[in-house]
């Protein structure tokens, strides 16, 4: 039996789950997803409890017992508290500029790159941290990979963006050598 398949969901006040043809909608106080979930899993919601059943204990249906869980608890907790990564910029010279639709990122090229953040997803520019906020944590967490490959954290000096407490290995550069 899958451990977090097993775990029951409990649902806060104020939150609302609804299960119909395998498609779950979560409406809270921060918004509202929806999400098609694998047909083959029983969800099933009683007195704010929600639970996840699996028919049997084939490979396929043990992977997507767990997963149904996460995703259902994932959109609850995102609808109530929603989701936040930052992001840090290092490098004489880079920084990161508010613009109506994002984000515009300065950092090492030739030119200013634009990011357009989807909808539901806030950006946000305190200093040298970008932060990314948002209730669908898939999104956040794409967003947040799509500004990181605009400049990755290079080995030598560590110059690029990368997550808040992020450890980068730097490499030993090159040393002089005499004839």
């Amino acid at each position: 039996m899958s451990r977090i398949g097993r775990k029951p969901i409990t649902v806060p006040s104020g939150v609302n789950v609804d299960v119909k043809d395998n498609v779950a909608t979560v409406k809270g106080p921060k918004g509202q997803l929806q999400r098609r979930l694998p047909a083959d899993m029983t969800v099933s919601i009683d007195e704010g409890i929600i639970t996840v059943t699996r028919p049997s204990d084939v490979g396929k249906h043990r992977a997507l017992h767990g997963l149904t869980r996460t995703l259902i608890n994932n959109m609850v907790e995102g609808v109530t508290n929603g989701f936040t990564k930052s992001l840090e910029i290092r490098g004489v010279g880079y920084k990161a500029e508010l613009t109506a639709k994002g984000a515009r990122l300065i950092v090492g090229y030739s030119h200013p790159v634009d990011y357009e953040a989807p909808e539901g997803i806030e950006i946000s520019v305190d200093g040298a941290i970008v932060k990314i906020e948002g209730i669908d944590k898939e999104k956040v967490g794409q967003v947040a990979a799509e500004i990181r490959h605009v400049r990755p954290p290079e080995p030598y000096k560590g110059k690029g963006i990368r997550y808040v407490g992020e450890h980068v290995r730097t490499k030993a550069g090159k040393t002089g050598v005499k004839a």
